[in-house]
């Protein structure tokens, strides 16, 4: 005797079939969450990284322009 698969699936492969084609949909859904959002995080980063060479040259114009302030001179401590 030989096993024949049916034409007609069971009702068990019908869900499974469904599990299976809503974990693919959910998981391609996710990978292109996680792809947006690491686009998010490397464009604001890049954002981050002009804004501080932004204030690292400003700050490297200001002290060159500015005399340099001389050094305080250091003060004893009366002992007693």
């Amino acid at each position: 005797m030989s096993a024949r698969k049916s034409a007609v699936p069971s009702p068990e492969a019908i869900a499974r079939a469904d599990r299976q084609r809503l974990a693919a949909e959910e998981g391609v859904r996710a990978i292109a969450d996680v792809e947006r959002q690491a686009i998010e995080v490397r464009r604001n980063m890049a954002r981050l990284r002009e804004l501080r060479m932004a204030k690292e040259a400003t700050d490297a114009t200001l002290a060159a322009a500015s005399p340099a302030s001389p050094a305080k001179k250091r003060t004893r401590k009366l002992l007693r």
